[in-house]
């Protein structure tokens, strides 16, 4: 294996070569991604992920945005869709990206889709079809990593389930992302973002105190998911490297929701308090929330003591620094009413522009509550360069937010943009299984692969 390594470590990835030796590889998956050490150079754009296959069988969100995220650190992404369809979320709109053409009447791929399947290539399956299901077990054997969102155990009708696959590729990564888990009373369950929310805590913080439960204005869970989900695979990508054998994780909402309640399941857990909605402002630091302005509002956040004063002294209120009520921050968190009654009454005489002149550079956080429009005026946004242009088959020039975690040896991009349905289904069957087009052909007569 030493030799292989050094062949694929020599070889510009992506070339003829390259391919050729991989195949050759193929039974054995390439004992290079057993070195988690091995490094990737800047002077071709590689990612860390470079020469790994994902299969991705998710829809929605939770695992499109796992799958995304792996594919943006250089993993090859493959989208197995529904040849009917596809992702649910092709449909969720308005609003559409329209196609460039006027000759094609096809409607739009939409937004929604479109924030979450970057850098990821479309294959249309029909795993029903014996064709389909033969034609996934060859991707599975090519495959590293496998991420699915189905209920428990309906892949394993299909011949697709964990221990199934296992015996086909020992060393496959297999992350399933549920609603609420492989076991337990509520794992037949479907699970969708709001009504997890609601179930597991969530919804009954959020919101202000006289008004009801609100929902967060993105579906947080099934991203907070999506993140657990990458992470672990990542850490199983690590494992395997050692230990040279594959395993299935198992990602719920409810549990990924239930853990980023952080100091709230803390304070009841160890405290035994229950929480509240409480709008902006924070159970254990204040002032921390927003206030009303002459004509809009500001976030202020005094995390320490000396932020505390800072903010009296910039808001010339400094009588509050020698009050007794608002001494420390537990004589603030006690008398909480009292002072934000006083500071919304001083931030109300001037409007908000005045207020953000007046604290800039005076030592604590504080911020305009900006619309989505003034978010992506930002300029920091704009010079760390989130948002990016892509090409996209159908529509023409759009633009997407791009990768939002910067790397030393590598710039991560959108190399693919979000796939028309089944836009790879050719390439994918060729290419890396070597089917000949004799092969494909009869795939599409009998519909275990889509016409696109």
């Amino acid at each position: 294996m030493a030799m292989s390594r050094s062949c694929l470590m020599l070889m510009k990835p992506r070339s003829t070569a390259f391919m050729s030796c991989r195949r050759m590889l193929s039974t054995t998956r390439i004992q290079l991604r057993n070195d988690t050490t091995t490094s990737t150079t800047t002077t071709d754009g590689a990612g860390p992920l470079e020469g790994l296959r994902v299969l991705d069988l998710t829809r929605v969100l939770a695992g499109p945005y796992c799958t995304m995220m792996l594919g943006d650190l250089g993993a090859e992404v493959i989208k197995v869709e529904n040849p009917k369809g596809g992702d649910d979320t092709r449909v969720w709109g308005p609003p559409y990206a329209e196609n460039k053409s006027a000759e094609d009447q096809e409607r739009g791929e939409s937004a929604y889709f479109l924030c979450a399947n970057r850098n990821k290539k479309s294959i249309t399956v029909d795993m029903k079809s014996e064709g389909g299901r033969r034609l996934l077990h060859d991707l599975v054997r090519e495959s590293d990593v496998l991420v699915e969102n189905y209920l428990p155990g309906k892949l394993n009708k299909f011949g697709m389930g964990y221990e199934q696959l296992k015996k086909i590729n020992p060393r496959l990564i297999y992350a399933s992302i549920t609603g609420y888990g492989q076991t337990g009373p509520y794992s037949d369950r479907p699970g969708y973002d709001v009504i997890i929310e609601a179930e597991a805590g969530l919804m009954h913080i959020t919101g202000e105190p006289d008004g009801n439960p609100v929902k967060v204005g993105v579906a947080i869970t099934d991203l907070t998911t999506g993140l657990y989900a990458h992470s672990a695979i990542l850490a199983a990508l690590i494992k395997r490297g050692i230990s040279g054998k594959g395993q299935w994780i198992d990602c719920s909402l409810i549990e990924a929701q239930v853990a980023s309640l952080a100091n709230i399941a803390s304070n009841y857990l160890i405290g035994g308090r229950e929480a509240k909605r409480m709008g902006t402002s924070h159970p254990s630091i204040v002032p921390y929330q927003v206030l009303p302005t002459k004509d809009s509002f500001v976030m202020v956040g005094a995390g320490n003591q000396g932020q505390f004063e800072k903010l009296c002294d910039r808001m010339e209120m400094t009588h509050l620094k020698t009050d007794p009520r608002f001494a420390s921050n537990p004589d603030r968190v006690r008398h909480r009413t009292e002072l934000i009654d006083m500071l919304t009454k001083r931030f109300m005489e001037e409007p908000t522009e005045h207020w953000l002149e007046k604290l800039n550079g005076a030592g604590f956080p504080f911020a305009p509550i900006n619309n989505i429009q003034q978010t992506f005026d930002h300029p920091q946004i704009k010079a760390r360069e989130l948002v990016q242009e892509v090409e996209h088959e159908r529509a023409g020039k759009i633009k997407l937010v791009g990768p939002p975690v910067k790397y030393s040896d590598f710039k991560p991009s959108i190399r693919l943009p979000p796939p028309v349905l089944g836009a790879h289904t050719q390439e994918v069957l060729r290419d890396v299984l070597g089917y000949s087009q004799e092969t494909i052909d009869e795939l599409r007569k009998e519909g275990a692969v889509g016409s696109h």
